[in-house]
């Protein structure tokens, strides 16, 4: 077997005497390429030149360019960080939907299940108050979303006590943990450190994603663990085609060709990815049920992918190998351990004699009484819950139907203050506006519109993974929400599908670049034409910047930035 290092060689193998008589009338065949290199493309070699120009030797900058995989991914982190955790305890307020999860979260770290509180304003009073007092009753709460966020959320306020940094602090963390992450995915996706850094940078920047990273609400926790299975199967994906890989045959060129015979029956070998994105999946839905929608179409997904893996190593049919070699492990390795990281999250539940519907199915007797009591008691008190989050139908000023979603049609607005002039640092005799609103940074949502078009040609006609990817990640977060039209809803649920919108814009910024055997003139324009798109979004993000974190601005800059009635 040749070298993994020989997966980014390409062999030319001797021309044939036909093929030598053919080049004499200008007939030239295309350089053969090793299936090796198509199954696992190499990560091009940084360049040097940089570090060169810069002082660094030849050892150093070979040193630092590798490290520009880590490097760069970390310092856009870092700037996101720096963004999340600025002011993160103001407003010194309870805000939106905050009411019921950092109180739920507290009663899951003091008694391991939700317990009751007094009436809203008066529970937030006392716990905002100088001499705090904490209203918690033992007495079982009715919740209506699985605990897993309401844990992450009881995390900060372990360390920080129930304050509104405290309630905030892991949901910041997460928020910038995930712009790390997509810039390591889209590296891995576009083979290129910097469009991953781009992407990264976009979410970095992206209004939704830095409020819903600022505000104790679940949503953004759903996004962190699916995006986090999305990239453990992007791994899984090229190790387990680097195993085929290393069993295809090599001729005596060093050359190695699809083969039949490994393309059918040879293993991919154990996938630890593939069973810590399982893990990631059920941890999504254990924080809000749509986290399932991601299991479905992940599953799928994965499967396509080894179906793709194995015609290319040369499998005859390629659905027949993957249903008999793959499909049945991945069943088994996807929905148990998901289902039992679900029934994980719910350990405080099981442990207590008090939580809500604990005892439902003590002593009853039926036909599913096989089934352990706490089992019973747990699918009884889901099937509630799944009634009324589908029969929710209470109007709200902030709902919204998803068709007007990606053209930020009617975004919700968290917070909203007006204070006097000599008041919170208002200078204006008209008064002063604070405000958070959950609204995408418009030109980055708009442009992914663009994006998502490109996209689509790029799967349907060009058979492009990269993209049917990023759809149907974006799908899965998205389209679900067209099932429950008629259902309160929310813009805000759209953050569960942001990082691949960043992914998809990224990806059309590397189309303006051009392929790699574009033209220097080429690459240059298209250099400068990304660069400028991603300039414009960020100076896009500064000009939003206040009315994502409640600062105090006069009332005519706050109604300049209400491009859309539907804003207000």
């Amino acid at each position: 077997m040749a070298d993994r290092a020989d997966l980014s060689v390409r062999v030319e193998a001797e021309p044939s005497p036909w093929a030598r008589r053919l080049r004499r009338f200008g007939y030239t065949e295309r350089p053969r390429t090793d299936t090796r290199e198509k199954l696992v493309p190499p990560f091009p070699e940084p360049g040097t030149r940089l570090w060169e120009t810069m002082g660094l030797g030849p050892v150093w900058s070979r040193r630092v360019a590798r490290w520009t995989g880590w490097l760069g991914p970390l310092l856009v982190a870092f700037f996101a960080g720096a963004l999340r955790f600025w002011h993160l305890g103001k407003p010194r307020d309870v805000v939106f939907d905050e009411t019921y999860y950092a109180k739920d979260a507290w009663s899951l770290l003091k008694l391991g299940y939700e317990g009751t509180w007094p009436d809203g304003k008066i529970a937030n009073a006392d716990i905002l108050a100088k001499h705090q007092t904490i209203p918690l009753s033992d007495a079982p709460g009715y919740v209506v979303h699985p605990p897993m966020g309401k844990w992450v959320i009881a995390f900060g306020e372990w360390i920080f006590k129930l304050t509104p940094f405290g309630w905030r602090f892991s949901v910041a963390l997460l928020g910038t943990l995930s712009v790390l992450m997509l810039c390591r995915i889209g590296r891995r996706l576009f083979r290129s450190t910097t469009l991953g850094c781009v992407a990264g940078l976009l979410l970095a920047v992206d209004g939704l994603h830095f409020v819903m990273s600022r505000i104790a609400l679940l949503d953004l926790v759903i996004s962190f663990f699916a995006l986090a299975a999305f990239g453990c199967l992007l791994v899984d994906r090229d190790h387990s085609r680097a195993r085929l890989a290393a069993a295809l045959p090599v001729d005596e060129h060093g050359f190695a060709g699809p083969d039949q015979r490994t393309g059918d029956r040879a293993g991919m070998g154990w996938r630890p990815w593939r069973i810590a994105a399982a893990v990631c999946l059920g941890l999504a839905a254990a924080s809000k049920w749509n986290g399932l929608y991601f299991l479905a179409v992940f599953g799928v997904m994965t499967v396509m992918w080894d179906v793709g893996s194995r015609r290319l190593a040369g499998a005859r049919r390629p659905y027949l190998a993957v249903l008999r070699k793959d499909v049945g492990w991945t069943a088994l390795t996807l929905i148990p351990v998901a289902l039992v990281t679900y029934l994980a999250t719910w350990t405080g539940w099981f442990v207590s004699d008090k939580a809500y519907g604990r005892h439902w199915a003590d002593g009853r007797g039926g036909t599913w009484s096989w089934i352990p009591a706490p089992l019973r008691s747990l699918w009884h008190y889901e099937v509630q819950v799944y009634d009324f989050n589908v029969t929710l139908h209470t109007p709200h000023p902030y709902q919204s139907n998803p068709w007007s979603w990606l053209v930020l049609g009617r975004p919700v607005s968290y917070y909203f203050n007006s204070p006097k002039n000599g008041e919170a640092g208002c200078h204006t005799a008209s008064g002063c506006s604070q405000e958070i609103i959950a609204l995408g940074t418009p030109l980055l949502w708009w442009s992914a519109c663009f994006a998502l078009v490109y996209l689509i040609y790029r799967w349907a006609m060009r058979r492009d993974w990269r993209a049917g990817a990023i759809l149907c990640a974006t799908g899965a977060g998205y389209l679900p929400w067209f099932l429950y039209q008629d259902r309160t809803i929310f813009f805000f649920y759209a953050v569960a599908f942001v990082p691949y919108l960043c992914l998809a814009v990224a990806m059309m910024v590397g189309a303006f670049l051009g392929p790699p055997g574009a033209s220097e003139g080429r690459r240059m324009w298209g250099a400068v034409g990304g660069g400028t798109l991603v300039l414009l979004i960020i100076w896009n993000f500064i000009y939003f910047f206040p009315i994502y974190t409640g600062m105090t601005i006069p009332y005519s800059g706050w109604q300049a930035r209400m491009w859309f009635d539907s804003w207000v």
